[in-house]
């Protein structure tokens, strides 16, 4: 059974159907947020990264939210090869013991768990991979606005029910509660327009990687949220998934270039609270010069346990068959690695090529 599916927006197609499919066509790579999913793009990543995308010699730009900050980041390394096996590892070992008298460890045990992780992981390689010499890093955050610019229990519980339940109307909504923040490396500005929601540029730095990485993945109640980033605006900031959950921007707005992008499935789902309203998963115009890489869902239900790794695990799983599960699926990911490759190596065929 194939493991890999390949779906691609019709400006896309069409330049594939007459050029094949070279690294210097791909501008952007965006990553979706979602947890331990994105373990299953680990080897798609080490290709892509350490060995096929190289060979362009051009500027692309890595846009990543949450896990997909941490992957876009690692790929930034000196060597993507090894710190993809070495994040994906580091991921599915993680444990992170209670507090005396709790079932799950509190938010602010977990906040300097994954503080502590992404100081260990990136400190020696941050200078580097902010300056490296063609990838420009984007890091999403979003800043709470409003009742959520200020941390503290009841504003967080009021302000997140209040989100969602305008989001649910409309998707504009969101800019009423959160603000996008694009933490980017020097460089080549972001060449993707964003005019659909509130929207701040910050510089990406030394001195605030850490804490723009660490919001990147500060999900509401699961982590704190991050009060102050240096170079931002004063508030709290939280996850980039809840405005960009899987990042759809309005690449078709971007000339030239296409976008690639390695996900967890086919649809490309705009913010996290989005996940429950089906009518916000259609691809539209904006995807049109996107090409998707993602698991076949048939191939998917061959896994462990029927399905990609997900967070309900760590509650579901005990540690120790958690970590078998998630290693298992990661070595079975491989093949999806392989059938790019040999998609690429065969000539880029149009007729195995699936719409979004």
């Amino acid at each position: 059974m194939k493991a890999l599916h390949i779906h691609v927006g019709e400006r896309a197609r069409q330049h594939i159907a007459t050029q094949g499919l070279r690294p210097q066509d791909i501008r952007v790579v965006p990553a979706a947020a979602g947890g331990p999913k994105g373990l299953m793009l680990t080897h798609l990543d080490q290709q892509i990264f350490g060995r096929w995308l190289p060979m362009g010699g051009h500027t692309v730009h890595l846009v990543g939210a949450s896990i997909g900050a941490w992957r876009m980041a690692t790929a930034a390394m000196p060597d993507p090869i090894r710190a993809f096996a070495e994040l994906s590892h580091g991921y599915i070992h993680q444990h992170i013991e209670p507090e005396a008298g709790r079932t799950f460890p509190s938010a602010a045990r977990i906040t300097a768990g994954f503080t502590q992780t992404l100081q260990d992981f990136f400190g020696r390689d941050t200078a580097a991979l902010l300056n490296h010499p063609r990838w420009r890093l984007h890091v999403l955050t979003s800043k709470g606005r409003q009742i959520l610019r200020q941390n503290t229990p009841a504003r967080t519980a009021a302000g997140f029910a209040g989100l969602a339940l305008t989001n649910a109307l409309s998707r504009k909504a969101v800019g009423l509660f959160l603000e996008r923040h694009v933490f980017s490396s020097p460089g080549e500005p972001l060449p993707v327009p964003l005019r659909d929601l509130p929207t701040q540029h910050v510089a990406l730095t030394e001195a605030n990687f850490i804490p723009a990485m660490l919001a990147s993945c500060s999900i509401p109640f699961m982590l704190e949220g991050v009060p102050h980033i240096p170079g931002a605006r004063p508030g709290t900031h939280w996850d980039g998934g809840l405005v960009d959950y899987h990042v759809h921007w309005p690449y078709n707005q971007m000339k030239p270039g296409l976008v690639l992008y390695p996900h967890f499935q086919q649809q490309v789902v705009p913010g996290w609270l989005d996940k429950g309203l089906r009518w916000r998963h259609r691809a539209t115009p904006a995807l049109s010069n996107m090409v998707l890489l993602c698991p076949n869902p048939e191939w998917v239900r061959t896994l462990p346990g029927g399905k990609l790794p997900d967070r309900t695990d760590f509650k579901s799983l005990p540690p120790q068959q958690r970590m078998k599960v998630w290693t298992e699926a990661v070595v079975r990911s491989e093949q999806m690695a392989q059938e790019w490759q040999a998609w690429l190596d065969g000539g880029c065929p149009v007729d195995v090529l699936r719409a979004l």
